[in-house]
């Protein structure tokens, strides 16, 4: 049977590479596919969810193939890229796998997460303002190269995880043992990796490397346009972003952009002159928006936007995701398309390991209670790490607040976040587990009694703008 499943997606591999190069046949391949999801989520919607809810996941589909459809037209992908896209990002990271999950479901009957976040390094060589890593160049704390190899052959053993997000500091600084983070994606040729990169450093050989990899897209941070970004990222470095995009565009990388959402660049972010400079002029693949997180270095709920910015913001992203097939994503407003919180290795999502190898359940949540070179040293698997009381108690609230529950039952997945839009609920947890804080910052986070007060209201406020939009759109219509 596995055999057949491998023959056979070679089979509509080479379809694919075959039409992805003939216009006409391009097109229909492309409606074929959107056909294919339509009739998954839509129609027979196995996962028993609102249709509204299915209907957002079929628009974020639909623009995945129609951005790629357009860089292909455009001729601004590689061979090994368009390689990369269709043999490991489709081929392994939706379709292989499939008997070791099974595996995993049989012992826990629950999926495992699909991806995980790895921060390989601290070091970074900007001191951005806010920075929730609080990262910086003085910073020497790095995964070793064998801690990172074991990491990921564990996620692939015993998950069939071949999807893997690098974050940082700068990945690009990472070394350890002679080996760097471009070597870790060239070992490991059969997974897809999205790294997180403030892109000072995507030089045209780095690009070149990239692009014959053809199994990494950076995401390239940006706050907005050049005053913005500028003005949080230093004097520079908005000319180094687009040096880098050039690069990129040139050698044939698919990359996309990240934003860090705030109070006060949200009007930007959402302006037609973001949109059409960075994903018409400038090549972006995709954006992923980051909502400002009161977390991090010198961390202030002053920056966080708005429960009527987020509401703008929300109607931003589903206009370029429903409207112009450009595909935008965040944890918040685009909840919908995962199902809501996807923190604390949920089934179908994922988890985080920084720079020291502390184990956290979202990358926004620096608290733990393991640490993986600690565990590996006593023989201790991911499994197990993964299933603490603290990550179990997260995904229990998962389940209640609508992973688990028929459609009618679903509570606003338009405010999904555990740490901030329910923060009450967090510190339950987090008090009951007597998490450990990752850091100076996270620590007086959690002791803070005005920060803390502060989120609850919040909370209360975004509930009253967003629950009668999630009660009359999503679930209205069953």
């Amino acid at each position: 049977m596995d055999f057949v499943k491998r023959a056979s997606f070679k089979a509509i591999s080479f379809t694919t590479n075959f039409a992805i190069n003939k216009s006409k046949l391009r097109g229909l391949l492309i409606r074929s596919m959107e056909k294919r999801i339509y009739k998954d989520l839509i129609k027979e919607n196995p996962d028993n969810r609102p249709l509204k809810v299915q209907e957002d996941k079929y628009y974020m589909g639909r623009s995945i193939f129609r951005s790629i459809e357009r860089a292909v037209a455009k001729g601004d992908l590689s061979g090994e890229a368009i390689d990369g896209l269709l043999r490991v990002f489709l081929g392994n990271v939706f379709f292989g796998g499939f008997y070791k999950r099974l595996n995993y479901i049989k012992e826990y009957s629950e999926r495992p997460p699909v991806f995980m976040t790895i921060s390989p390094t601290k070091k970074c060589n900007l001191h951005c303002k806010g920075c929730y890593a609080a990262s910086g160049a003085e910073f020497k704390e790095r995964l070793s190269w064998d801690v990172l190899n074991k990491i990921i052959g564990q996620a692939r053993e015993l998950w069939g995880m071949n999807f893997f997000v690098i974050s940082g500091g700068e990945p690009l600084l990472y070394k350890d043992d002679n080996n760097t983070i471009l070597d870790l994606y060239e070992k490991y040729d059969d997974s897809y990796f999205l790294m997180y990169t403030n892109g000072t450093l995507i030089s045209e050989e780095v690009a070149r490397k990239m692009a014959k990899l053809g199994n990494v897209t950076p995401a390239i941070s940006v706050e907005g346009l050049k005053k913005e970004t500028d003005e949080r990222r230093g004097r520079g470095v908005f000319e180094k972003i687009l040096r880098a995009m050039e690069n990129l565009r040139k050698a044939g990388v698919p990359f996309g952009i990240s934003v860090t959402a705030t109070r006060h660049n949200i009007d930007v972010i959402t302006s037609d002159e973001f949109r059409s400079f960075f994903f018409k002029e400038r090549g972006a693949f995709y954006g992923w928006i980051f909502q400002y997180m009161p977390i991090g270095r010198k961390f202030t709920l002053d920056l966080m936007p708005t429960p009527k910015q987020r509401a703008r913001l929300y109607e931003w992203e589903w206009q370029l995701l429903r409207k112009e097939d450009i595909f935008v994503a965040d944890f918040w407003s685009t909840a919908t398309g995962s199902d809501g919180c996807i923190a604390g290795a949920r089934p179908g999502g994922y988890f985080y390991i920084d720079w020291n190898g502390n184990v956290m359940p979202c990358v926004f949540v620096p608290y733990t209670v393991d640490n993986v070179n600690e565990a590996f040293k006593k023989e201790r698997t991911l499994n197990d790490i993964i299933h603490s009381g603290f990550f179990k108690d997260i995904r229990d609230w998962q389940f209640n607040y609508g992973y688990k529950k028929p459609p009618k039952e679903h509570k606003n997945w338009i405010m999904p976040c555990f740490i901030r839009d329910h923060h009450k609920k967090f510190l339950e947890v987090a008090q009951k587990h007597n998490v450990n804080p990752a850091d100076e910052d996270a620590a007086d986070a959690l002791k803070d009694k005005g920060y803390n007060e502060g989120l609850i209201r919040y909370d209360r406020e975004m509930k009253e703008l967003t629950d009668p939009v999630w009660n009359d759109h999503y679930l209205s219509s069953g």
